[in-house]
């Protein structure tokens, strides 16, 4: 099967101390089980009321910082995690997008991580974790017609070797590599600072690899640990 290769430039070891990420690649099977990501969100945003993890505010406020050291405004551009969790706080439940998609999100509630999940076939090169130099195209929408941005030098960028794939670390993916459950290689990134037990983080994993399972049975999965030094 195949398998991403995700780069991290050694300048997040810097900017975040300990960080460290799943990257998990898939060659998906047949969508049998399209129901499971529904559940799983709704159970997650009941997880998400009840107030787990209980150490979500901890590492949701990392994240915060982590976002200010290179120059982004948390309270306008949050990362997805927090994103995610103040809507289901304000609205007490998130409407179903994409079986995968929902299942990604549930596990983004349910640990308070932030969790990519790309169309791997779409990239054009590897991933890559870099400060940008304010150059790279990124593909998004405005007005409802296709646009292209670029992002602000110094600002934490996902990208490859087209462009951005995701702004401001994990703030708002791009439209060229969004994931849909009918992708047949997927990529996802569950990203952590130590403010997260190192052993959630693993859970997380489990519980998107075991939620695909279910979903599309036959998958053939890679998991792997990219830990900064």
């Amino acid at each position: 099967m195949f398998k991403a290769h995700p780069s991290i430039s050694p300048d997040i070891a810097l900017l975040a101390p300990g960080f460290r990420a799943l990257s998990i690649s898939v060659t998906t099977a047949p969508l049998i089980n399209a129901s499971y990501g529904e559940e799983a969100l709704s159970r997650a945003c009941e997880d998400v009321l009840n107030g787990l993890p209980v150490w979500a505010e901890s590492h949701l406020n990392a994240w915060s910082e982590t976002f200010r050291a290179f120059g982004a405004k948390p309270n306008r551009t949050p990362c997805s995690a927090e994103a995610l969790r103040k809507r289901v706080l304000r609205d007490r439940s998130m409407p179903a997008l994409d079986p995968v998609v929902d299942l990604y999100n549930a596990v983004s509630l349910r640990y308070a991580i932030p969790v990519g999940g790309e169309n791997i076939g779409r990239y054009s090169g590897a991933p890559r974790l870099i400060i940008s130099d304010g150059s790279e195209r990124f593909d998004t929408l405005k007005d409802g017609a296709p646009f292209v941005e670029t992002p602000e030098a110094g600002e934490v960028i996902w990208c490859d070797d087209i462009g951005v794939t995701c702004r401001r670390w994990n703030w708002r993916q791009g439209i060229r590599t969004r994931l849909s459950s009918s992708d047949k290689h997927m990529w996802f990134i569950l990203e952590s600072l130590p403010e997260m037990p190192i052993e959630a983080l693993h859970e997380a994993g489990k519980m998107l690899t075991d939620g695909l399972e279910v979903m599309m049975p036959g998958i053939r999965f890679n998991v792997s640990l990219i830990e900064t030094f």
